[in-house]
């Protein structure tokens, strides 16, 4: 065990953040840390680095060398690449610390041995010269595994990119996790394209290295980690598998504690009406108070806590024709550089399309040209008819000065605040954040604003530059319903893979200044041979009677409940038939291997 926290509360004034949260990290754990935004995942990590005081709790340490990636990356003028990048952690440190022991030491006058001392100190000097060379060249050759060239390590870090500085941090972290027992990333695939994202996954599964992760990122939680734990309403549940197995879990698990939950209020109930008819029947006897102290003594069930999600809703306007827009031969030019060229599109009527690319590959510009924002070379048409709804990963359209409501009410009107009101809270933003100034905002407050002013407009035509970043998973959970659920047309640039799988009927990889379509989901371009993993809807049945599906291999006894996506309900047709299963209502998306046509 490296460290462990038990029954941690953390409370910011009223705001009480964490209530009861336990987590034990043991050598060789990947655990992944989930929750809604605001739920205490970061300050949770926090309290673990020791840059936070838990208010009552207990925290265990069995070591101290512990690597960080913070969620946000360093932006300061102040310093370079090289200074961001550090040391790797404690070895030149711990060489420092001695030498100024042993210069105190000789300082201080007291008797020692001094050919001894003068030695270790010519020993440790040594070591120091050559530790900085060996530094030096291990922070190269790290920044070369993460894509950056070394010309950069004396810029500085308000120079770069938010891509570059992403990069630059991760790279930080990988220095550190040379010499740490756990390493903590705290949103590590934010900004990061999808090439680098999987070389990420790739090394830290084969650094075999004691992991906990925030992300928001399914694809990643699913490749990385093997524990989840959950934080919802202060206090933390964890679950064995990854994010896949989290979602089958915990719906399971909420279904026995609700089942649990009427039993025990079912049995409260009718003992109280029993007291109180003997208490009214018999108020001359104390039969009533036996019947009391059993109350009391009932074990009392936790009441399934429901959180609240967003509901977004996409009307499309009328439709459009059947062609949308058309590109040949399309190329981009910005400074005298082409940043894209020769690019062939023809999308058509309910098209949906995923665009992905390194960063810097030019994929916001290439939204821009078709958007007819910036000049371009080539042939562009675009429908007559066509009503385009545009969201930018800047949240351009947003004025952080005013307020959330007032930022609605400018579209539709200063006399309808009841149903700005109301439009906001579908998203979650009531109280004093609608009346805030959005620059105060968290990103993801900022971004279902800019998402409350698309519902706004009258579009058959969608175009988003990274619309589910800085939302938390049922955020995207919502988002990509609407998306699936919208009857326009949709061009979609994102890093997000379970987007691209979940929405995306045709992806468009753009890298080395052209773009590559293809017919299908991100998985199936890049997927195994001859079978392919998708993000589907899946209903929700309960099982009324036991039973065996051979072609899965496994047993199903009376009250299970099971997800059937539209790709497995073939393998589950004699249980239904049969009358095996009962579909409850309920649905959720999961990810499901299907073979290729």
């Amino acid at each position: 065990m490296l460290l462990k926290a038990e029954s941690v509360t953390k409370s910011f004034g009223p705001l009480k953040v964490l209530l009861k949260a336990d987590l034990q990290i043991n050598r060789g754990d990947s655990i992944g840390l989930i929750g809604v935004n605001g739920s205490g995942k970061s300050t949770f990590m926090k309290i673990f680095l020791g840059e936070l005081k838990c208010d009552t709790g207990e925290l265990t340490r069995n070591t101290q060398k512990i690597g960080y990636l913070p969620q946000f990356a360093e932006s300061s003028s102040q310093f370079t690449v090289r200074d961001v990048l550090g040391r790797p952690y404690g070895h030149v440190e711990n060489i420092k610390r001695r030498m100024r022991e042993i210069d105190g030491a000789m300082a201080s006058g007291k008797d020692i041995d001094w050919n001894s001392v003068t030695d270790e100190y010519a020993k440790l000097e040594k070591e120091l010269a050559r530790s900085g060379a060996e530094d030096e060249a291990l922070l190269l050759a790290t920044m070369g595994k993460v894509g950056l060239s070394e010309n950069l390590m004396s810029r500085t870090m308000d120079t770069l990119s938010g891509g570059e500085r992403t990069k630059v941090m991760l790279a930080r972290a990988l220095v550190q996790a040379e010499g740490c027992d756990v390493l903590f990333l705290d949103e590590p695939t934010s900004h990061l394209d999808v090439t680098t994202v999987e070389w990420l996954e790739d090394h830290l599964l084969e650094s075999k290295m004691t992991l906990v992760v925030v992300s928001h990122d399914r694809y990643f939680l699913d490749k990385v980690a093997t524990r989840m734990t959950e934080i919802s309403f202060g206090k933390t549940r964890e679950y064995k598998g990854n994010y896949s197995a989290f979602i089958m879990k915990k719906m399971i698990e909420l279904e026995r504690m609700e089942t649990e939950y009427k039993k025990y209020a079912a049995n409260k109930r009718r003992q109280e009406e029993i007291a109180e008819s003997l208490h009214k029947d018999q108020w001359f006897f104390s039969t009533h108070r036996t019947r009391q102290k059993m109350i009391e003594r009932l074990d009392e069930k936790e009441t399934p806590e429901v959180s609240k999600e967003i509901t977004v809703r996409i009307q499309a306007a009328q439709k459009s024709g059947k062609n949308v827009l058309t590109a040949k031969n399309l190329s981009v030019e910005l400074g005298g550089n082409v940043i894209v060229e020769k690019v062939e599109l023809d999308i058509k009527k309910g098209d949906k399309i995923g665009i992905f690319g390194p960063n810097g590959a030019g994929k916001s510009t290439l939204v821009k040209a078709l958007l007819e924002k910036i000049p371009s070379k080539g042939e562009l048409w675009v429908a007559p008819g066509a009503k385009i709804g545009y969201f930018s990963q800047d949240h351009g359209r947003l004025d952080l000065k005013m307020s959330a409501e007032e930022q609605i009410l400018k579209v539709i009107g200063k006399e309808r605040r009841g149903e700005a009101r109301s439009l906001l809270a579908r998203m979650l933003l009531t109280g004093d954040r609608v009346e805030r100034p959005m620059g105060t905002l968290s990103g993801g407050e900022r971004a279902r604003v800019a998402l409350t002013l698309l519902l706004l407009d009258e579009t058959n035509v969608l175009i988003l530059d990274e619309p589910t970043n800085y939302l938390d998973i049922p955020s995207r959970h919502a988002v990509e319903e609407a998306l699936n659920d919208y009857d326009g047309t949709l061009i979609i640039v994102t890093h997000d893979r379970y987007l691209l799988d979940s929405v995306c009927t045709k992806v468009c990889e753009l890298k080395d200044k052209k773009v590559t379509v293809f017919n299908g989901t991100y998985s199936q371009m890049r997927g195994r041979p001859n079978t392919t993993e998708i993000v589907m809807d899946a209903d929700e049945y309960r099982v009324v009677s036991p039973f065996t599906n051979w072609t899965m291999n496994r047993k199903f006894v009376k009250g299970d409940r099971v997800l059937i996506s539209p790709a497995e309900m073939k393998s589950y047709e004699w249980a239904l038939e049969q009358g095996k299963l009962k579909r409850t209502g309920g649905k959720q998306r999961k990810k499901v291997s299907v073979d290729d046509e």
